[in-house]
């Protein structure tokens, strides 16, 4: 009797399984640096993106986390809660006796229940191309993005690459069939064919192995607006890269013969701000005697900076008295200094899920950035580009669109936030994620879906 319970009630749990999925496989593609402009705006000649946003849906604009920078981005579109839950509130944990170039690499630091984890809970198959915070992932075939110390190190990147893949072999086996044998040059994010090749792995696997969830992170768009701003010549090429990157991606679906039942999201982490000017707010704390000698941790309290803006951090987590100063240090600045940026207190920190540890955020206007120096002058000239600014302002948000099984044509959301992916990649796929806080917009999906 077992000998046939079983195998039936086996079959029952993957038809009820399959029953809930509205898409078998779901590829998520992240453009770096993405922004709305890209597709609604057609002077940007991206033709592919332009094709999936009239088929499918997009968002005006979304809302980003804070920091608005790449790592608590990237986690938070796969958890679909905030960083002060998942646990990577920043690209680099906070060091205050100097930076090493670590940056959040790992899986285990993520506190949080992920797309990662649903699937393989849900035994189904995922695939990962590049994306941030995957070292040690639970996933199927899994290239994750990280890089050698110091960062110059080219020859060990490769090798990190190859020991940091799994299951193992399979960086080399990417190269064998996807790329050809790579130098670290292509892969690094100042050549437009580290996008190329993200691309092409990213199309061996779904051909190959047709994973149910595949995330790749194309991140040549970031780097040059952060050498040129919101816009130039290797901005648009990047994007025009990124572009040319989705298709090699939407053609291996079709090859695959997949395409009938896969969801492609094209998502992002944040927009940009063009930036003229920097200010270095732990100049004021040094002045004041709160920074002594860092590297010998002889401080009371610092701001680590991420981008366009600046986290304070006390070495006494319950120095009120240090906190105070620090206020007053901030109010008694000049009026015309004191326009430059906003104090974001603990209680605005908290509502919008940023670190916990932090015992205020500085969060400048466009065109200010912030530099980590404790030495020097407080303002300098800046150019170029940068995120990680307050998410309350259209420059900073960023794209989505969604095309392809269960999609409805046509519909357009003004605003919605990164937390709101997981949820609509979740129930796309049938997978069980109750942790994750995103909104899933019902109008998003067919009437079938439901």
């Amino acid at each position: 009797m077992r000998k046939i319970i079983y195998p039936l009630l086996a079959l029952m749990l993957v038809a009820n399984a399959t029953k809930a999925q509205i898409a078998k496989h779901v590829i998520i593609i992240s453009i770096d640096g993405f922004r709305p402009d890209f597709y609604k705006d057609a002077s940007w000649g991206t033709v592919n993106l332009r094709q999936l946003m009239e088929n499918g849906a997009y968002a005006d604009g979304v809302r980003g986390v804070f920091p608005t920078v790449t790592y608590p981005s990237h986690t938070t579109i796969m958890t679909g809660v905030m960083p002060a839950k998942h646990g990577i509130v920043y690209n680099t944990p906070f060091e205050p006796k100097g930076a090493t170039g670590r940056w959040y690499w790992e899986y285990d630091s993520v506190k949080v229940p992920s797309l990662w984890t649903a699937i393989k809970k849900a035994n189904l198959t995922s695939a990962c191309v590049w994306w941030p915070v995957t070292v040690g992932a639970p996933i199927t075939y899994n290239l994750p993005e990280t890089w050698a110390l110091p960062k110059t190190d080219r020859k060990g990147l490769l090798e990190l690459l190859s020991k940091s893949a799994s299951p193992a072999g399979l960086f080399e086996e990417l190269q064998q069939n996807a790329t050809g044998k790579l130098q670290p040059e292509n892969m690094d994010e100042d050549g437009l064919s580290a996008d190329e090749n993200n691309a092409r792995m990213s199309a061996y696997l779904i051909r190959t192995y047709k994973p149910n969830l595949l995330a790749v992170h194309l991140a040549c768009t970031d780097h040059f607006e952060h050498e040129e701003g919101r816009d130039g010549l290797k901005v648009r090429q990047a994007v025009a890269g990124a572009d040319r990157s989705v298709k090699t991606i939407l053609e291996a679906i079709e090859k695959a013969g997949i395409k009938d039942s896969t969801t492609v999201l094209i998502v992002g982490d944040h927009g940009f701000v063009d930036i003229h000017t920097s200010i270095a707010p732990n100049v004021w704390l040094a002045k004041a005697g709160l920074i002594t000698d860092a590297k010998k941790d002889d401080w009371k309290a610092m701001f680590h900076q991420s981008g366009g803006s600046a986290f304070l951090m006390l070495k006494n987590r319950n120095d009120e008295k240090t906190l105070k100063q620090v206020k007053d240090i901030l109010a008694a600045l000049p009026e015309a200094q004191k326009k430059l940026f906003r104090v974001v207190e603990r209680k605005e920190l908290d509502a919008i899920g940023a670190d916990p540890n932090a015992a205020l955020a500085l969060a400048p206007i466009q065109g200010i950035t912030i530099s980590a120096s404790a030495t020097g002058e407080v303002f300098k000239s800046a150019k170029g580009g940068t995120h990680g600014y307050f998410p309350d302002f259209k420059e900073i948000q960023t794209g989505f669109i969604a095309c392809g099984a269960g999609i409805k044509k046509g519909t357009v959301i003004p605003l919605m936030g990164l937390e709101d992916i997981a949820p609509l990649a979740a129930k796309l796929l049938g997978l069980d994620l109750p942790t994750a806080e995103g909104m899933l917009y019902p109008g998003i999906l067919v009437k079938e879906a439901k």
